[in-house]
Parts: structure tokens; C-alpha cells; sequence
């Protein structure tokens, strides 16, 4: 396979592009076969050798991919091969294959491009914790970004426009803060050629602002940190600038604020249950339109070391990506699933009884519409219960209140898709059948959201029957949920269930 190699520590142009032996996994690992990387500060410190992680020469940089599991090692249970996967690897992304711990493979939502999928992961994550857990940003304060044209800057200013916040971007070009506009910013400074201080005491009639998200360090911190309001946060997130702010002590003294670090790799590794919450909420607001990365350009593989250069020489806006192959996109994109028809209400009889020997003359069956269903608060809880999945999302009611549109905590996918069961239930009922057993799922999609109190059915249809070894019967059952009052539908998928 063909792989970036980082032979000596140095800058971009020292990269080679070589053939290297594909890697094998063990078993708590799986192979994935790269689509896209996406490109990360971090990348170009590793290969300067400047970063926290310093894995043994060669190597290959590359810590956030997206593709298709290849092979699974024996203890992996919950990934398979040809399964649509993101993965935060660390390094070794800038290959055909690389190697990774299961643990830090999650799947793909449907809907999600590997383009895209490959540009999340790293912005997001790292912007979402930032705001989220460790400045607890609240909806009405202000937020001053610092570098909000780059990757995680970009990501900062969305985040926090749907959390509440007052944005303020700063960057380096006027062509730089358009962007950062279009991404929702409420004020913008050009620090090229405006005074930092200066405007934000404009911005913010002398009061300061709350937050300060700093990706960038140098000259600009000291300004911005003493540009803060009483009781203020100022994230380090980062130092793109190259060089480590030396802050006065005497600044968080006077203006009582906090100075707080921001190590995302480190939370995820601590706090693995605390990451996947907030990605749960990155994913929804992602299905629900409300964030979209912005992808400043797509690089080949034997252009990756011009991508780390220009992110180096900070010309890129958002994310920059590698793709790796030739390949097509074929996944339903998130638009055109949100286009779907609502499904008509058939009138058939509930249930629809069939014999369990002629059910292959009804593929292609409309089995009606199913009765309106009420997804309640304790349905929520009751699934969190089950599956051990306390996301505030799903159960903390007062947070939601805050952090949340409407404030209605939100549904996991699964227990939607749960739901389907019972309303085939309602809808069908096959006559000589001992048992049956849901066997499995297959393009299963959630284009919105479902959220507590929120009333949802379903149109069912027999998609197509296959015989099974021992005598069983496969039934394929195509369904599409419906929220009352909501031009969207809330799932598309099949249902498969084994008859015997």
C-alpha cells in the first residue's frame, strides 16, 4: 500500500510518499481502509517532533480518517468488515490502510459523506469541549474567537451561535472574516488593521468579554486576556502562532477570571463516556443542518504535504482534507433524504393477517399507516436505563431547558428505531408463525431529530421475503416514521425479521 512517511523530523517538504507493507490488527483492532484524512495542527507538529505524542520514525501523520473497516480483530464485536467508520487514530492516516484501537472507531451516520465525516471529528470535538465542558458557556455571553477562520475557530463561532452566544471573530483578512459572517459571527475584527482592545471595548460598551477561545497564542493573548469581563474564561486551546503566551500573573488576579486549558485528545482518553456524549449532540445538530463543516479544499494523496504546508502558513479557511483513492461517493445525502415524501396514509384493516406460506404473494404490500405514538420523557429515561446511556441529552431535563432549542431533551436513534417493532406489531400479523426474531437493520437513516413529547407513526411495507436455512423465512420490512406537524421524516430504514 502506498503511505506519507515522516523519515526525520522536519517540515512538510521532507514528507516522501513510498509502498509499505498493509497492516494486520490485533485483536482488539481493527484495519480500515482510508477514504479521506482530515488535516489537523497537530500533524504538523508531530512530524516536527513538537507534539505531546512522538511515535518511533517512520511513521506516517494523519490522526482523524474516514473509510471502511477492512478486517476486525477477535475481540472487536460491535465493528465489522464494510462498515462506514470515522476514527481518531493519532497518526498513520495518510495511507491506503492504517491500524486502530476499536475503541476509537465509531460508525458513520448515514447521511455523512467520508469528506466530511473526516473533518469532524478533530474541529468539533475539540471546539465542544472547549465551550461545553470547560468554559460552560451560557446563552447570551460573549465569545471573542482568536484565529476564527481556521478549523477550529470556524467550528468555535458555529458552536457557539446555536449554544446562544455573542460571537465576535477575529482574523487576519478581510477575506478571512467573510467566512466567519457566513458562519453566523456577530462582530468581526481585523487585527491586521484594527486595535483588539480597542473594538472589543466598542463591541462591548467598555464591559469585556465573557470567553476568550484562543487556538492561536503570540502576541495577540495578552490583549485578549486583558480585554476580559469579571469572572471571565479565557481557553487556551492551542498555539498556532508558535509562540506560548507568558501571561502576567497579576491579569486573572484583577479581573477574577480563569485562564483554563483545553486538551481534547487527553478528555476523550480520561472521559470516553463525556466524548461520546458530545458527539451524540454534534451528530444531532449535524442531521438537523444546524453546523456544516466548511471545507477549505480537497487534496490527493500525493498533494498531502501541500496541505500541511498551507495549513502551516495558515491560508486554510475551515478544514483542509486528503482524499485517498479514486473513489465515489454513493451514500443518500442528508438533503435529499430531507426532501422525502411524506408517506400517504393507506386504509387497510390493522392488522393485516397473512398466512405464514403465502407471504411472498404480498412483497410489495402497503400494510397502512400505524396510530400516532407519544415519545414521552419516561420512554427516554426507561432506554437510558436499559442500555446504560445516561446522555444529558437523552435525560437531564434542565440542562436541555439551556442548551437546547425548545428545550426538550432529544430521543436516542435507537429507541426510535426501536419503535419500529411495535408498530409492525400493530400493522401485521402472519398467521402459522412459531416465533419471529428481528434479525437485523439495513439503511437505517435519521434525517430529524425526534425529541420528548413529540408525536410520531409509521407506513410499513413487505420490501422483499428470502428463505433461510432450517426452514425460516427473512422478511424485509421497509418503514418511514413521520413527527406530526413536520414536513421531515424522522427515520427510513428496513427492518429484517427471521420467521420460523
Amino acid at each position: 500500500m502506498r503511505a506519507v512517511l515522516c523519515k526525520n523530523f522536519g517540515l512538510p517538504d521532507s514528507l516522501v510518499l513510498e509502498e509499505v507493507p498493509p497492516p494486520s490488527c490485533g485483536p482488539d483492532e481493527v484495519v480500515i481502509t482510508v477514504k479521506a484524512c482530515g488535516i489537523n495542527f497537530p500533524d504538523v507538529l508531530i512530524i516536527q517532533n513538537k507534539y505531546q505524542f512522538k511515535p518511533t520514525l517512520p511513521f506516517s501523520p494523519g490522526g482523524e480518517v474516514a473509510g471502511v473497516v477492512k478486517t476486525a480483530g477477535e475481540k472487536v464485536k460491535q465493528l465489522k468488515p464494510d462498515d462506514r467508520v470515522v476514527a481518531l487514530c493519532g497518526w498513520g492516516g495518510l495511507a491506503e490502510e492504517v491500524v486502530v484501537k476499536a475503541n476509537r472507531v465509531f460508525p458513520m451516520p448515514p447521511a455523512m459523506d467520508f469528506i466530511t465525516a473526516s473533518s469532524t471529528l478533530y474541529t468539533y470535538g475539540t471546539s465542544f469541549h472547549a465551550l461545553k465542558d470547560r468554559a460552560v458557556l451560557k446563552a447570551g455571553e460573549t465569545l471573542l474567537v482568536l484565529g476564527a477562520a481556521g478549523g477550529v475557530g470556524l467550528a468555535a463561532v458555529e458552536l457557539s451561535k446555536v449554544m446562544g452566544a455573542t460571537v465576535i471573530a477575529a482574523a487576519s483578512s478581510d477575506e478571512k472574516l467573510e467566512i466567519c459572517k457566513e458562519k453566523g459571527a456577530d462582530f468581526t475584527i481585523n487585527y491586521t488593521n484594527e486595535d483588539l482592545r480597542e473594538r472589543i471595548k466598542q463591541i462591548t460598551q467598555e464591559k469585556g468579554v465573557d470567553v476568550v477561545y484562543d487556538p492561536v497564542g503570540g502576541a495577540l493573548a495578552e490583549a485578549a486576556l486583558r480585554s476580559m469581563a469579571w469572572r471571565g474564561r479565557y481557553l487556551v486551546v492551542g498555539f498556532a502562532a508558535g509562540n506560548i503566551p507568558q501571561f502576567p500573573a497579576n491579569l486573572p488576579l484583577l479581573k477574577g477570571c480563569s485562564i483554563v486549558g483545553v486538551f481534547w485528545g487527553s478528555f476523550a482518553e480520561r472521559q470516553p463516556q463525556d466524548s461520546l456524549q458530545n458527539f451524540g449532540q454534534l451528530l444531532a445538530w449535524i442531521n438537523e443542518g444546524k453546523i456544516k463543516q466548511h471545507i477549505h479544499n480537497v487534496y490527493s494523496l500525493e498533494q498531502a504535504k501541500n496541505a500541511l504546508q498551507d495549513l502551516m502558513q495558515r491560508k486554510v479557511r475551515g478544514k483542509a482534507v486528503v482524499k485517498i483513492g479514486d473513489w465515489q461517493e454513493q451514500t443518500v445525502s442528508l438533503a435529499i433524504q430531507e426532501q422525502a415524501e411524506k408517506p400517504k396514509p393507506v386504509s387497510v384493516s390493522k392488522p393485516l393477517v397473512i398466512k405464514r406460506s403465502e407471504i411472498k404473494k404480498y412483497v410489495g404490500q402497503a400494510l397502512g399507516v400505524s396510530d400516532w405514538l407519544t415519545v414521552t420523557q419516561e420512554m427516554i429515561n426507561n432506554f437510558a436505563n436499559a442500555t446504560h446511556d445516561y446522555q444529558w441529552i437523552h435525560v437531564d431535563t434542565e440542562k436541555a431547558k439551556t442548551l437546547l432549542p425548545g428545550g426538550k431533551t432529544i430521543a436516542h436513534g435507537y429507541l426510535t428505531l426501536s419503535l419500529a417493532s411495535k408498530f409492525f406489531y400493530e400493522l401485521l400479523t402472519i398467521e402459522g408463525a412459531a416465533t419471529s426474531i428481528n434479525y437485523g437493520l439495513n439503511k437505517a437513516r435519521f434525517p430529524v431529530a425526534v425529541k420528548s413529547g413529540d408525536r410520531i407513526r409509521m407506513t410499513g411495507r413487505i420490501a422483499s421475503v428470502e428463505d433461510m436455512p432450517g426452514g425460516g423465512t427473512k422478511v424485509f420490512l421497509e418503514c418511514m416514521m413521520e413527527l406530526e406537524g413536520q414536513e421531515k421524516l424522522a427515520y427510513i430504514g428496513e427492518l429484517i425479521t427471521a420467521i420460523y
